[in-house]
Order: C-alpha cells, then structure tokens, then sequence
C-alpha cells in the first residue's frame, strides 16, 4: 500500500494574543514602574552622552502628540486621511533620541510614521509624498525643505518649543486621529518597485506586534541584558525590532550614528563599552566587524559578551559563519539567519547556528523554520504545493503579512488563500523567491524576477534600469547583479550610448553622477561602457557574456586591470610609500575605482566601502605600515593617508638611529628663551598641534574650539616667560618660529581657572599626573621640571616634524641640566613622543588606557578610544653624564 507525498508546507506555532497598540504597551510599562530606568542613550559625539529615562521620553512624546494633534485638527485646512485611510506622517531625521520620541510621539496621535532618508534624491521624495498624501512631515534640517514643496512641513526644534504649552499626559483614544480603528497602520516602508517606481508597504500594529512577541518568546532578554543596538536605517524594516524590542521590555536603547556604523573600530568600542549582548546586522558589516577583530591579535576578548548575532537582509554564506566560529567559541555565541521582506514584517523564518561543527555538511546556511502564526507554502506555477524537497515559489501566510501597498498597488503580490481554513491565513503574500525544504528547514534558491539585496535593502533592478534609459546619453542599458548575496557582490549598468555621447571620455562616470541625483547612493550601479550587445542564438541578450566580460576585464589577478595612478606632487622620498599605497587600493577596489587615484583622491569617492577600507588597512599592514582603521576612514584624501603612512616609517627610522634624522635635516635649529615676540606664533603652533592633531582633543570635538587656546595660554603667559624655562624652536635658515616647548617647575605652577571643555584634558592630565608627582617624584621646588606643551609648526613635513620635536626634547633636558633640576617629567598622548621618549632613556612611570577615564560628572570623554589609545607618564633622571 502506498503513502501520500508529503507537501512543502511549514507551519510555525500557533499563538494567541489580544490586538494591542505598541504604544499603549509603552505606557503600561512606565505606569509599571520603569520611568526611572534609562531609556535612551545617544553619543552626540565623543564628550557628551545624552541620556534620558522612560518618564522623560513618555511625557516628551505625549506633549509632541499633543502638539503635533493640535496643528493637524486646528489647522487653516482640515486635514483627512489619505486614500488608504492611514494618516501618514513623514519623518525626516537622522538617528537621535529626539528621532525616536518623534516616533513614538506619532503613534500616540493615532498616526502612522513614514520615513524618508535625509540622502534620498528630490524625485525619489516627490514620489512618495504625491503618493502618500501625509498630513505633516517632521524633520531635523537635515535636508533642504524646498524639496518637501507644498506639503506641510516643520522641524522637530520647533515642535519641541510649542509642546511646552501642551499637557504631558497620555493621549486619550478617543482624541487620536484614528480613534474608531482597532488595528490602525503603524508604519509605512518604500521599497523598490519592479515597475521602476517605489512602493508603500502598509504595516499595522498588530502585525509588529507578532513579529516583536515571537522574538521575546524564542530569543528572551538575558538578566544581564541591558541595553539594546538601534544602528539600522529607519528606512529598513529591521529598525523595528532594534528600537521597539528593547523599549517595550524596559531596556535601554543605544542610537548609534551611520558614521559610527561605517566604521568597525568605534562600533566594536561601543557595544564593548556597553556590553551589548545581541546585534542585527546584514553579512557585509558582519564580514567587516570580523576582519577589524581579527586585526586586534592582542585583545582576543573583544565582544565576548555578545552572545546573539542576527544577520538578514542579505545571503549569509557558509564560509562567513565559519569565520565567526574561528573568532567566538561554540555554545556560547549563536550566529542566526533570518529571513524575510518588509511586506512580511522583516522576518518569517530562522535558523540558529551554535557551532562550526553543525555547518561541516552544508553548502547553503538554511533560512529555517517559520515563526508564531505563520504558514510557509511552496508552490508550483499552478498554485499547487510541491512535493518534499522540490524546489517552488515561497508565499507566506499568517500574522506577518503587511495590510498591502500604498494606493493598492500591486495587488497580486497579496492573494486569496484557497488552501486555508482559518481566517487569519486567508491571505498570501508572493515573495518572488524561490526555497525547497531540507530536514524541515527552508533553503533558498533564488529569485524569480529581477530583485536582489543591496546592504539589506530590496532593489528591483528594473528600477535602476528605467531611471538610466531616462538618460539622454543612454542608448540602451542593461543592469545585472555580479555575484549576487556574496560579499564582493556589485550591481553593474552595461550601457550602450547614444552617437552624440560617445567621444566623452569620462562618460560612465558621469553617468553615475546623474543616477546619484535621481536614486539612493546604495542603488547607482557601476556603469561600464560596451560597444556592442552580445546576443543569444534566439536573439535575446547574453547576460552571462556580459558579466563574463566584466569578470575578464576587472578582475584584479588579471593583467587586463587599468587603473591610471597620478603620483605629481609627491615627494622623492615619499614615492615609494606613494605607489605601496595606491597600488594596495588599486588592488582591493580595482572593479569600482570611478577615477584616476591622486594625492587629492577620496577613498570612498574611489568606490571604496567600510568593508573594503579593512581589506586595505590590513594589507598595508601586510606590507609593514602602521596604520588604525579610524586614521584610514577618517583621512579627507590619499594625501592624508600618506602622510600617516609616511611618519610611520620616520618614527621607526629615528627609533632605530636617533641621530640619522638630524645629521640629514636641511636646516639649522636653535632654541630661544620664550619673550613677548613669540606670543602670536606660539599661540598659533600650540592651537594647530592640539586642536587639529592632539589624540584627547579629537574626542571632544566639536565642543572645543581654536580659540580655547589662546584664552588658556593668556592665562599663563606672563608666568612662562617670567620663569625662563620655556623657549621656542627658530629655523634659522628662514629665520621661522618651527617649534615651542612650555615648562614649569612641577611644584611651582600657577593655578588658572579654566572655563572652557580644555578643562577635561587638564583634569585627565591631572588625574594621571598627580600622584605620581606627589608620590613618586623627588619633594622640593626647582626639582622637578614639567614639560607639559610641545607642538609644531602645522608647515612640516612629517620627517621635519620629528626632526624638530626630537631637538625639542634634547633642549628639555638641556634646560632641566643648566637650571639644576634633578629631571624631567611629562606625560605623553602621541605615539611619536612616546617612542622618542623611549629612544631618549625616559622611564614609564604610568601606561594608562584613555577609555578608562571617568570624568567628575560620570561620562567616559575618551570613551570610544580603542585599547590601543594610550597615555604614558614619563621620568628622566638628570645627571652630569646626560
């Protein structure tokens, strides 16, 4: 007797739950007694940590609700719903705790929010208004308001001073905007449309609501579970999970910048600093996070502490989770793939990897099983459920589907379900994807259109397409995806010109910059220019030509790779590092480089990318250059980054000899006395050393400012040239002020009142200076001299520069020697005077980790700084032998 086929379905728990608003949710936990935990915390830069409780963020949101209720319901015109019934509200805000008491404050108005990045070209916003029809539009004047045109438009600083007048109380339902809705739209997402126009995805709150309730349940918070990651663009569906999950279970939230994100060193020093435990990231940040912690081989212990790591929004390969297990142990951190769109609240199914072992027989990491009230179906072309491991269409079912799209635009992605009895599977929605299942568990396999995944954003590239035949210099076009969801994956445009365009020689790249001002910068492709288009014996277009051709043409091994370096304006002895440098990027980013590489050439305008920049950081390191990851991403050009690279080898080369530098200096250096003729230079030496290169300074931008030197060096300069122990460098070739060293005796200093944020560095200096001093270091006046400011001339070359900080530290010691102090004692934050302190026989008395130090109001200044980031207290005993 036979047996049934077993049919490709796949049904997750079933549970139950009353339908209630997120917000109300919200509430109950501040009336349960959360209002004084922290709720938020954003790092407005490297000094200042802005935090504020559940209280604070309640009554804020309640009295914008208010504010924002009475400019809509007291207007000049009466304001409806759109034609949806949903009444959207546009956010336009970069990541702040004021962007998310905005959202919160929408909700409690019975609104739904709908974000618009602040980098999305003018037509792209146009569209979605005109669609949307919203009531209001919020934003932080991050981008010019002329694009919002006729709509109604105001900044969120404005809204916070009218909300003063308006009560901080919860926001009857009875006064929201959508009072007589049970399940009204919370949210509304674009996406990219396959038509080439994007589209709305209408999400309630009872849908998030599933989604957030099986993550709670499947992957509860820990006890030691504090604060939650919010670092995903609002325009992409996981943000929901990363601000609602931790905020709706009274946790604190952490907003992250996108510079932050961009760069792997201040992220890991964050969710280190505040022990996160679970991070939701698409596989390229992953990639770039592992490399950044492999580069660290003396603090293997990095993110021990992050035990849940989520990827999705992109395929997650095999090889990349193996990495993850090379770095963190088995069992105790699990690396998980979820699955999902925005039309399906993000996510649908999930798998949980918990060691290297399990992956040993995979070739494909699994999408998995489905999540709470959802049924996955794979089907045939004629709607009918394929058997056990055969390959069908993906359509999902249950209480993770969207409402649908803006104005009901494609419908028939949302359809009738013929295979379902209970009401809440009555609807499908068509996912374009195509899975088998294997051990119970979804695999993908591919899609059936021309959609793809770029930095977790769904793009159709049709869309791209369209907008590039819109082009008067394009003839025709064709955009494929080269290596679609792996890691070096690029979206290519092989475009045909018009006659008229062809004799332009940098055309593509002129091209790109066009699409830069209709598309969003993670949608323009690189555009490569063909003659001819291959076709197929049936005459369609040989697509698989055409990418061969690329592969051919760019590959980096290959001798075909043109890429034009222009290395005027560099230095003889600068030149070899010169072509390390360029050749290394040349390497890494060949198949996107957009122009010739210069001294002048921006990484990221090369086509360079947070992920790449680490494959080019370590392999400079390779090649025996010293350089952080923060130093490469944040150089304005390649100049920049050579002059790095260049006092490196200097540094290395006056450690090895001291004296190699100053028997090859082009000039001739004296010191002199400090006196009131070198007020305006020194102040001008001190500020540019400090203010533009100084290591603690850069963490306190931009509360600081070039002025605070001068108002501080006021204070004491009378007492610096009256006590003779100061004195400036003096090129006397050009007869140029080069230099400046400014000493005290360390128990004769003056006490000057600083009113300016300089006073955290002289507090930290203090800190680690004071009792050493006053323990450690010979009692007495006229014993100890301190060497607290040395700076240079901002017109030096790096090898001048340590020529001349080098005869400074000789003419120190000098000056302790002729006025009989028994030594020096200093403290140094710069890699270069710490290494010639060594060289020059200084003791290290104290290596302090500057991210360690607390400040008087319990804020960590230098929070961010890496491990690496040190200062050193030294000591040199004068004798009449040095």
């Amino acid at each position: 007797m036979g047996s049934l086929p077993q049919l490709s379905i796949l049904k997750g728990s079933q549970k139950s739950g009353n339908v209630q608003l997120l917000h109300r949710v919200f509430e109950e936990k501040v009336d349960q007694g959360c209002g004084n935990k922290t709720a938020i915390i954003f790092n407005v830069d490297h000094l200042n940590e802005r935090r504020i409780n559940y209280n604070t963020l309640n009554s804020s949101a309640n009295r914008l609700s208010a504010t924002i209720l009475h400019r809509v319901c007291n207007g000049h015109e009466e304001k409806h719903a759109n034609q949806d019934g949903d009444w959207a509200i546009v956010v336009c805000m970069t990541p702040s705790d004021n962007l998310v008491t905005t959202l919160l404050a929408i909700w409690k108005c019975g609104a739904a929010y709908l974000p618009i990045d602040p980098s999305f070209p003018p037509n792209r916003i146009k569209h979605i208004l005109e669609e949307t029809k919203p009531i209001l539009i919020i934003h932080d004047n991050s981008v010019a308001t002329d694009v919002f045109e006729n709509n109604p438009a105001v900044s969120f600083d404005e809204l916070k001073r009218q909300s003063t007048d308006f009560s901080n109380a919860n926001i009857r339902d009875d006064a929201t905007l959508s009072c007589s809705e049970v399940d009204p739209t919370a949210i509304i997402l674009y996406t990219s449309g396959s038509t080439g126009i994007p589209k709305g995805v209408r999400l309630p709150h009872s849908v998030i609501a599933n989604r957030l309730s099986w993550q709670w349940d499947e992957f509860p918070y820990s006890p030691t579970e504090n604060v939650g990651v919010f670092k995903t663009a609002l325009t992409f569906v996981d943000h929901i999970s990363e601000i609602w999950g931790p905020l709706l279970n009274e946790m604190a939230l952490l907003c992250i910048t996108k510079e932050c994100t961009k760069n792997p060193e201040k992220l890991v020093n964050l969710l280190e600093e505040h022990k996160v435990e679970r991070l939701v990231l698409v596989p390229t940040l992953l990639k770039s996070i592992l490399m950044y912690l492999n580069l660290q081989k003396a603090n293997r212990k990095l993110l021990q502490k992050l035990r849940i790591w989520v990827c999705s929004g992109e395929t997650l390969s095999v090889s990349l989770v193996k990495e993850f297990f090379d770095y963190f142990d088995d069992d105790s951190h699990i690396m998980c793939n979820f699955y999902g769109s925005t039309e399906i609240m993000g996510d649908v199914s999930y798998y949980i990897c918990d060691s290297k072992k399990a992956l040993q027989t995979m070739e494909k990491v699994p999408i998995g099983y489905p999540i709470d009230n959802t049924v996955l179906y794979l089907l045939d072309a004629d709607f009918r459920p394929v058997t056990l491991g055969q390959i069908g269409e993906l359509f999902v079912s249950g209480m993770n589907l969207a409402r649908g799209y803006v104005n009901n635009r494609d419908a028939h992605r949302f359809i009738e379900n013929p295979l379902a009895v209970d009401p809440k599977y009555s609807r499908l929605f068509r996912t374009g994807d195509y899975a088998r299942i294997e051990k119970s568990a979804l695999i993908f396999e591919g899609r059936t259109d021309s959609q793809i995944k770029i930095r977790g954003h769904r793009v159709d590239l049709t869309e791209i397409e369209r907008n590039l035949l819109g082009l008067e210099e394009v003839d025709k076009s064709f955009v494929l995806c080269y290596k679609p969801g792996e890691i070096d994956q690029a979206v290519v445009a092989f475009t045909l010109l018009t006659t008229e365009a062809q004799s332009q020689k940098t055309i593509g790249m002129h091209i790109e910059s066009k699409l830069m001002g209709v598309l969003p910068d993670y949608m323009v492709p690189q555009v490569v220019i063909i003659d001819a288009v291959p076709l197929l014996v049936n005459g369609k277009v040989d697509r698989q030509s055409l990418l061969k051709q690329y592969e051919n043409t760019n590959n980096n091994d290959d001798s075909n790779v043109i890429i034009d370096y222009d290395y005027s304006g560099i230095a003889d002895d600068q030149l070899k590092v010169a072509k390390d440098l360029f050749e290394t990027i040349g390497g890494v980013i060949g198949r996107s480089t957009r122009t010739m590489l210069s001294l002048h050439s921006n990484f990221y305008e090369l086509g360079g990318n947070s992920l790449n920049s680490i494959f080019t950081v370590t392999q400079l390191r390779d090649k025996g250059y010293n350089i952080g990851i923060t130093e490469f991403i944040g150089a304005k050009d390649l100049g920049e980054v050579l002059q790095i690279l260049q006092e490196g080898i200097t540094q290395e080369i006056s450690k090895i000899n001291p004296k190699i530098i100053e028997e090859n200096q082009r000039w001739k250096l004296s010191a002199v006395p400090l006196n009131d003729s070198h007020k305006e230079d020194v102040i001008e030496i001190i500020t540019g050393s400090f203010f533009e290169k100084a290591e603690l300074e850069q963490y306190l931008k931009p509360n600081i400012f070039r002025t605070d030197y001068a108002d501080v060096l006021g204070l004491i300069w009378d007492v610096l040239v009256a006590k003779n122990l100061s004195f400036v460098v003096i090129d006397e070739k050009n007869n140029q002020v080069v230099g400046t060293a400014l000493n005290f005796d360390a128990r004769d200093e003056p006490e000057v009142e600083v009113t300016n944020q300089l006073l955290v560095i002289f507090e930290f200096l203090e800190f680690v200076e004071g009792p050493i001093r006053d323990n450690q270091l010979p009692p007495g006046q006229n014993v100890v001299l301190h060497s607290f400011m040395m700076g240079t001339s901002a017109e030096l070359n790096a090898q001048e520069n340590v020529a001349v900080i080098q005869f400074m530290e000789e003419q120190v010691i000098n000056v302790a020697r002729r006025n009989k102090f028994t030594g020096v004692f200093t403290t140094n934050t710069s890699p270069l005077t710490q290494q010639l302190g060594t060289v020059m026989g200084y003791k290290d008395l104290l290596t302090y980790k500057i991210n360690q130090y607390v400040y008087r109001d319990g804020s960590k200044p230098f929070g961010t700084a890496t491990d690496a980031e040190k200062v050193i207290v030294h000591w040199k005993k004068i004798s009449a032998d040095n």
